[in-house]
């Protein structure tokens, strides 16, 4: 029997675009009901981000995806797409709301990079933002008058210096905070310049993003910690989420995170340089892991040179870290040197015990970049 394929197959490209105009028009509807979601957050001052609602969304919608014959991971991918739309949708908005409208921010060191973000994270919500950089220390007390938040962002091995020099001119009700990715030495030295509200912040993350959406800033309280707590509600209706943690704590973390990530990046990139290996052809054999890690490797090398020197070599507890590091990669080599297979086995499989459940969690978070990564590339 014969049929007019074509046509029918135009029929049902017709009925796919009639559907796909009605996802688009739903999609606007909640565009709408979002604005009145930010409309009332913006009255009582509420956070952007709320990730009890969202992973509570999720699982119904996975839910559903079930129950419509539906590939429940699509589903969730498709969701999280939305909720980074509507997300990023209220940090804009939000981010012209100030907690303090008319308050004055001022952002030391705020020809850098950070500080250029962050001045105009404030001056785009209605604060007064003022910068003072290196040109700016003879109008130091002209520009510190009736300053509410004061931020330190200058190279770590600086912050102190700097700290004792602007906390005389402080109003003693100003904030001052700072932005190093340490934590306790910054902390105690701007405790000991300004008698006012101290507050250590570190924001994990550099001067690129559109918005603060999920964008994560550790905190360490200082001193007077209710006189700060605007400063931290201020980031958090901007989107940002706030850990709060001891300074010691911060840093002996930060230790891991950042200095010893670092430096084994450093270390591998390197290597690679000294072997002169052709990247370009490793690329044409790659998997897709070792074009992720030799993505982070050159994602390195792009940046400031100075920026990282400063975080590997911030403190004698960090370079210690490393060196314990060195020793344990020295201990593991003679594992290869004598060819011994079952002691390797032997500390694989005891490592894969103290990872644990997030063995779990690490594969389904990297299956999902690497997916993301291949349908790129």
């Amino acid at each position: 029997m014969k049929t007019d394929a074509p046509a029918e197959l135009e029929a049902l490209r017709e009925r796919i675009d009639a559907i796909d105009e009605r996802i688009v028009r739903l999609l606007a509807d909640r565009r709408k009901v979002v604005e009145d979601v930010v409309a009332l957050k913006k009255a009582r001052n509420m956070a952007v981000y709320h990730p009890a609602r969202e992973e509570d969304l999720i699982s119904r919608r996975r839910q559903q995806a079930r129950a419509s014959g539906l590939d429940p991971d699509f589903v969730e991918e498709l969701y999280r797409a939305i909720l980074r739309g509507s997300r990023v949708c209220q940090t804009r908005t939000m981010a012209l709301k100030g907690l303090r409208p008319g308050a004055v921010a001022l952002m030391v060191g705020g020809r850098g990079a950070m500080g250029r973000y962050f001045a105009r994270c404030f001056s785009e919500a209605g604060y007064v933002a003022r910068v003072l950089d290196r040109d700016d220390w003879p109008n130091v007390a002209k520009l510190c008058r009736g300053v509410d938040l004061a931020i330190i962002g200058v190279p770590i091995d600086q912050t102190a210096a700097v700290a004792q020099a602007l906390g005389p001119h402080l109003p003693e009700t100003a904030v001052l905070a700072d932005i190093t990715s340490i934590k306790a030495r910054p902390l105690a030295a701007m405790m000991a310049a300004h008698p006012g509200p101290v507050l250590g912040l570190h924001p994990l993350f550099g001067p690129t993003p559109s918005s603060l959406d999920k964008q994560i800033i550790a905190a360490t309280p200082g001193r007077h910690p209710d006189a700060c707590a605007w400063v931290l509600d201020q980031f958090a209706a901007w989107g940002a989420v706030i850990v709060t943690a001891s300074a010691e704590e911060h840093d002996t973390v930060m230790d891991i995170v950042q200095a010893l990530r670092h430096f084994a990046t450093f270390a591998f990139g390197s290597f690679l340089a000294g072997r002169r290996v052709d990247l370009a052809r490793t690329l044409e054999f790659s998997s897709p892991i070792y074009r992720l890690e030799l993505g982070m490797v050159g994602r390195l090398f792009a940046q400031d040179p100075g920026l990282y020197r400063e975080i590997i070599f911030a403190s004698p507890e960090r370079r210690e870290l490393l060196r314990d590091y060195a020793r344990a990669m020295s201990e593991n080599l003679s594992m290869v040197e004598t060819g011994d297979k079952a002691r390797f086995q032997a500390e694989f499989e005891k490592v894969a015990e103290w990872f644990g459940p997030f063995s779990d969690q690490a594969m389904r978070e990297s299956t999902y970049i690497i997916d993301k990564l291949i349908e790129r590339f």
